[in-house]
């Protein structure tokens, strides 16, 4: 890539260079990203008159279009209209925002819980909320981007220790001051590998170092436990979590993010969280589906044995094809590539089968990680899981990765 000239904009700069770069591979028919669906309707997308597979959502227990999530959204679109026109502190609580929020501390047992519009947000505005410049954060090296945005935006001492390395994390806790405020937070789930934290472990480290942990459920809620209640059911563990976050836009089909923890802790939230105190409220058919889905979850477990034998099937069937899926154990696969080409023309082979998964490049994942990331959920039938390894096959013989 050729420097900017002196006296050139770099700001400019840098818009034209992913201006050129998009126009490239849209040339090459290898551009996959922001394409309209025209139809949803479980495991399939409609795509330009086309009727695909679905691989690229995180809708894990397909609870999108659900009779009773829709006839609760409707219900709250009918009573309270499309939004609020106010943030939460202000004039944007209503009776559905605070029936979540109980609905969530339940699901979560956890004492109080507290809703926000965004999951990104949630995850920039509560770390940057609860540290000072003083304090100490310590990030897993493969934490999702809004962890590390937050910790950022704290302007807290930031130490990022190896991916799920419990040896390393523990002596850079060792090597930290006693007298200063420390936080850990780690992905329960990891959003590019699909591997899960060893919760356990980080518990015991952190109570040792007396550090308080929080911990991003984004992908792991519907996904880890028996009936889907996440990473503390994964494991059996009853407590030790300080944090819980999670969002509304995954296995929850609605939009936003939340925390749960005890009172004291989302009464300061509440009252510091930028993201919170000046961000429109969730929009109540939002806050209606979202308050039902938990309650979906908790009357339908069937769901998530389904899912958990979908995710067995598949990782097994690519594994025997010879696909590298790294550690994954969740509805999260990565289909290991190498580099930037194949995977693009691995995506654009599977699309042209219908079979619609995206190719993820540098620098989402570290250079020479290139990757297919196909997501199976409760939607997909076990032939129409067949079928998708069949076509990613035939795409890992095409590229030469098989």
């Amino acid at each position: 890539m050729p420097l900017p000239q002196e006296g050139y904009n770099p700001i400019v700069w840098r818009i034209q260079q992913m201006n050129e770069r998009i126009t490239r591979d849209k040339m090459e028919s290898l551009y996959f990203y922001l394409q309209p669906a025209e139809a949803i309707d479980g495991a399939h997308v409609t795509i330009k008159g086309r009727k695909m597979l679905q691989f690229a959502s995180y809708g894990y227990l397909d609870l999108l279009g659900h009779p009773k999530i829709q006839a609760a959204s409707q219900q709250a679109l009918a009573e309270f209209g499309s939004g609020t026109h106010g943030v939460r502190l202000l004039a944007g609580t209503t009776r559905l925002h605070i029936e979540l929020e109980e609905t969530i501390a339940q699901f979560k047992k956890s004492e109080a819980a507290v809703a926000f519009s965004s999951g990104y947000g949630t995850n920039l505005g509560v770390i940057s909320a609860l540290l000072g410049r003083n304090d100490m954060v310590f990030s897993d090296k493969l934490n999702h981007a809004s962890i590390v945005d937050g910790c950022l935006l704290s302007r807290a001492n930031i130490v990022r220790f190896n991916h799920n390395d419990m040896e390393d994390l523990a002596c850079k806790l060792a090597e930290a001051p006693k007298k200063v405020g420390k936080l850990v937070v780690v992905d329960a789930v990891f959003s590019m590998d699909g591997d899960i934290i060893n919760l356990p472990e980080l518990i015991r480290l952190c109570k040792k170092y007396e550090a308080i942990l929080m911990v991003d459920e984004a992908h792991s809620i519907g996904v880890l436990g028996e009936t889907g209640h996440g990473i503390m059911e994964h494991f059996g563990i009853d407590d030790g979590i300080d944090i819980h976050m999670g969002t509304l836009s995954k296995t929850i089909p609605a939009i936003g993010g939340y925390i749960a923890g005890d009172a004291e802790l989302i009464t300061y939230l509440k009252h510091s969280v930028r993201a919170f105190i000046f961000s429109a409220a969730l929009p109540p058919p939002a806050a209606a589906a979202a308050k039902t889905a938990f309650e979906v979850i908790e009357a339908e477990p069937e769901r998530v044995k389904i899912l958990q034998t979908n995710v067995d099937y598949f990782i097994s069937g690519l594994q025997k094809r010879g696909f590298n899926t790294m550690n994954s154990e969740t509805p999260i696969v990565p289909i290991i590539v190498g580099d930037d080409e194949r995977a693009l023309m691995m995506a654009k082979i599977s699309q042209e089968q219908d079979i619609f998964v995206l190719p993820v490049l540098y620098p989402a994942v570290p250079q020479g990680s290139s990757r297919l990331r196909a997501n199976v959920t409760a939607g997909h039938t076990l032939d129409e899981i067949e079928h998708a390894m069949n076509v990613f096959e035939q795409a890992g013989k095409e590229v030469g990765l098989l």
